[in-house]
């Protein structure tokens, strides 16, 4: 009996030291929990940089780079609302110029006092008429060939001045004066001013030179905006660099990197998808704020003009983070992962064998492949990495159609790593 108290007691004192074992192998290690705090420490802080970064990005390249600029503002002179402000702008402008007096000069002078007095009757028609036949002629130029590529031209010559107005420092044909950014359409009354002077109203070329503005941005807040865009400036491209590196210090620091890839790549999409829901918000309180005295079509013509590089930016993080979150999960041990894996290894197994069959010998380069294969992996997603990160300023498709690529020289790499059907025949065979 006193064997089998010992045996009993040894026994439970085993339980308890293997019971203890394996809380102390699950609790983890204090030196893990810093690392993983450090770790989400640096990825949280990453992925609030990310909306910051996009923004830096988007105003480097409106600082240095004057044909990305151009090419931004350069469809706003085919739209039908900027061309529909400028032209009543053009037209207010020229008509406060126009002294309907001066239209009887070419009258015989005995005649003068009768259309005078039947002028002052019809003078609101009259004028109303006038008015009506500038603004046609206003609406032609704004709507011409000529006004693109004197808006394109312009708007080349003046990105110094773009970047002084969002600076807030210096002159130009761009200001900002009482919060309000304006561009001068003096070069587009001086067109308007000769077609109706071709079409027979010559007092227009009595009009003198014209200078009147076009706002193309008003807040009140835009000092503001100011001290933000030179923040910006200075950050440049750095700031986007720098949320990178956080967030992969985050992964490399981490203990279970799978799920960290995971959970950063979504946590970076969610951060640009909110950047993306900010802009659309912002669009309809900046417009809603805005004066009767601005066109709030062309407002909003502008203002998604000057930010569908951002918004274009959002999509294509959000893209790349689903991209990077769903191919990390497809390389884990999850039971549906495993199934994914095993249909698309099962697939292409499927293919080649058929292609034996048919006669399609691979030659030294199946054993190349299959000798191979991990370093030949590693390569195809470096050179993927590496034409994203050289390709001009990608977009959400030109992620998709570099997964998309990869997933294809995959299958070719598998297609042609794969045992040939003959060989395993053979094996069989021979035991």
């Amino acid at each position: 009996m006193p064997d089998d108290e010992n045996q009993n007691e040894l026994a439970a004192l085993r339980a308890r030291v293997a019971a203890l074992e394996s809380e102390a192998a699950a609790r983890p290690a204090p030196r893990h929990r810093g690392r993983s705090f450090l770790a989400a420490v640096l990825i949280v802080i990453g992925c609030l940089l990310v909306p910051l970064g996009i923004v830096a990005a988007w105003t480097s390249d409106i600082v240095g780079d004057t044909d990305r600029y151009v090419s931004t503002v350069a469809p706003l002179a085919s739209d039908a609302d900027v061309q529909a402000a400028v032209a009543n702008r053009v037209t207010g402008a020229v008509m406060e110029h126009i002294d309907l007096e001066t239209l009887l000069e070419g009258v015989a002078p005995e005649q003068r006092p009768l259309l005078a007095k039947a002028l002052g009757k019809l003078g609101g028609s009259l004028e109303s008429a006038v008015s009506s036949f500038v603004h046609d002629k206003a609406q032609d130029v704004v709507a011409s060939d000529a006004f693109e590529t004197v808006w394109t031209d312009a708007n080349r010559a003046v990105h110094t001045s773009v970047v002084r107005a969002l600076t807030g420092s210096g002159d130009g044909a761009v200001q900002i004066n009482n919060d309000t950014v304006t561009v001068d359409l003096a070069p587009v009354i001086e067109r308007v001013k000769e077609r109706l002077v071709d079409s027979g109203l010559t007092v227009a070329g009595k009009i003198p030179e014209i200078h009147t503005d076009f706002t193309v941005v008003k807040s009140e807040d835009i000092g503001k905006v100011k001290t933000g865009f030179r923040l910006l400036q200075v950050m440049g491209l750095w700031l986007p660099v720098l949320a990178v590196l956080l967030v992969v210090a985050g992964v490399l620091l981490s203990t279970h990197r799978r799920r960290t890839v995971i959970a950063s790549a979504i946590g970076v999409a969610v951060a640009a998808l909110v950047l993306g829901i900010a802009l659309t918000v912002f669009r309809t309180v900046y417009l809603n704020a805005l004066p009767d005295t601005v066109s709030q079509p062309a407002a909003g013509s502008v203002y998604d003009a000057l930010i569908h590089f951002l918004r274009t930016t959002v999509r294509m993080v959000v893209t790349l983070g689903l991209v990077v979150a769903l191919a990390a999960w497809l390389t884990g041990p999850s039971r549906p992962a495993v199934v994914v894996r095993r249909m698309w290894n099962s697939g292409i197994d499927a293919t080649r064998a058929a292609a034996d069959r048919a006669g399609l010998r691979t030659g030294p380069v199946g054993p190349f492949v299959r000798r191979y294969r991990t370093w030949i992996t590693w390569i195809l997603v470096a050179l993927a990495v590496l034409v994203y990160v050289l390709w001009d300023h990608p977009t959400g498709w030109v992620v998709v159609g570099l997964a998309l690529a990869l997933l294809f020289v995959f299958a070719v790499v598998r297609f042609l790593g794969a045992e040939p059907a003959d060989a395993d025949e053979k094996a069989s065979f021979r035991t």
